[in-house]
């Protein structure tokens, strides 16, 4: 059995703001979230930016005795989900509960808490850690409480792939409605690593952008001047539901999932091949699980990280898989607004691409002045374009050569 699976609920928590809307415009008219760090003293750090999210409260979301030991992934994901819950109209009771479950993906989970934890060890010792230190640093709490506070009793998991998490995440959850497994899940991805040891390790890396004098115009794919990613923070989240219980229940559809692909490089801990050859077979993939040609994406939200390798290596490997459709189909980064989620990024743009098939527009990619070598596609740049969207693609690929590639389309028929 291969049911159709739809996606009826949308829920974001961003850098560009808390609400579908609120980031969807943000995005739709090319604002930047990225500004100087306000969570620790970043003067020493070789990056003093990152998208931090910055009119969340959230006690808005959870009961306010739990909402300040709250760790700040498991609330942007418990915000999202509600969010998205609300949407699609879907109403959870002791009838339907045990068939509708969690899936999302998480890189590093509660990253801060540890950091603060370890110095509270060192200085006070053991008997002052707190006794939901644990709980409030793994992954996948994120699931575990959204099914607490929505009351969700079906399959309840985390996904850890890296920056390619959040994509895979929505991609298995994907399959378990199509299957049959579950009757509809909430799914995406969560990250909040804004953190002295993500900052200090991302720099050590030279990953980063350290363009601090400017930080809107930091994040900048595909361009000549790109110098490093910027990390942000937040949690895109869906519901996902067969189409025929969809459209029993007058729900809005805001595209299908047609298909869904992964792939591993095989060739280095955090650089892609040069010829692309993980995300060429990664796409592919995706595109044979919908069962379409290249030829028949309309749109691309692209990996797009900022830095010099990833933009490059995309490039190359869109066109190895689109040939001579390759100049044809849009292309966008919004991480040029958002910045990088790493594990909650697929989350974010998978909202992104189903909002794209949804309101026929395509988010731009700012920041994009002088395109780098190679980077020769039409990346959309600077501004919104409003166009038909029928089928649109989500590449996400992480260190460790994990990647994923989503595949949307209009249900309208």
């Amino acid at each position: 059995m291969r049911r159709r699976v739809v996606v009826t609920g949308l829920g974001l928590v961003t850098p560009l703001g808390t609400g579908v809307e609120k980031t969807w415009s943000a995005i739709c008219a090319g604002e930047s979230g990225i500004g100087p760090i306000t969570r620790f003293d970043a003067s020493g750090y070789a990056t003093r930016i990152a998208g931090e999210v910055k009119d969340f409260c959230a006690e808005d979301h959870l009961p306010k005795k739990e909402a300040g030991r709250t760790e700040h992934f498991i609330a942007y994901a418990v915000a999202a989900s509600r969010m998205a819950l609300e949407d699609s109209g879907l109403k959870i009771d002791g009838s339907n509960a045990a068939r509708v479950g969690v899936l999302t993906g998480c890189g590093l989970g509660g990253l801060s808490l540890l950091e603060t934890t370890t110095r509270v060890l060192d200085a006070r010792g053991p008997r002052r850690v707190s006794p939901f230190f644990i709980p409030m640093i793994i992954g996948n709490m994120a699931p575990g409480m959204i099914s607490i506070y929505l009351g969700v009793k079906g399959p309840n998991a985390s996904i850890a792939t890296a920056c390619a998490a959040g994509t895979h995440a929505v991609g298995e959850a994907y399959r378990m409605v199509q299957c049959g497994q579950a009757d509809a899940m909430i799914t995406g991805g969560v990250e909040s690593v804004i953190s002295q040891t993500c900052i200090a390790g991302f720099n050590a890396m030279k990953a980063l952008s350290t363009r601090n004098d400017d930080p809107r115009k930091a994040s900048r794919p595909f361009d000549r001047d790109r110098d490093g990613f910027v990390v942000g923070e937040g949690a895109g989240m869906l519901v996902l539901e067969p189409l025929e219980s969809a459209r029993e229940r007058g729900a809005h559809i805001y595209a299908e999932v047609l298909g869904f692909g992964m792939s591993g490089d095989g060739f280095h801990m955090t650089a892609p091949p040069p010829d692309g050859d993980g995300a060429v077979r990664c796409m592919q993939a995706a595109l044979d699980d919908a069962g379409i040609g290249a030829e028949s994406v309309d749109y691309i939200n692209a990996h797009g990280t900022s830095t010099p390798m990833n933009d490059l290596y995309e490039t190359r490997a869109v066109k190895a898989v689109f040939k001579e459709s390759a100049r044809r189909v849009a292309i966008s980064s919004t991480k040029s607004m958002t910045g990088h989620l790493l594990g909650g990024a697929g989350g974010i743009e998978s909202v992104f691409t189903a909002l794209s098939i949804d309101r026929g527009l395509i988010p731009p990619t700012i920041n994009l002045e002088n395109p780098g070598e190679e980077c020769d596609l039409d990346y959309v740049p600077g501004k919104a374009r409003r166009q038909d969207v029928g089928i649109a693609m989500s590449n996400s690929f992480g260190f460790g050569g994990t990647n994923g590639t989503l595949i949307f389309k209009s249900c309208r028929e």
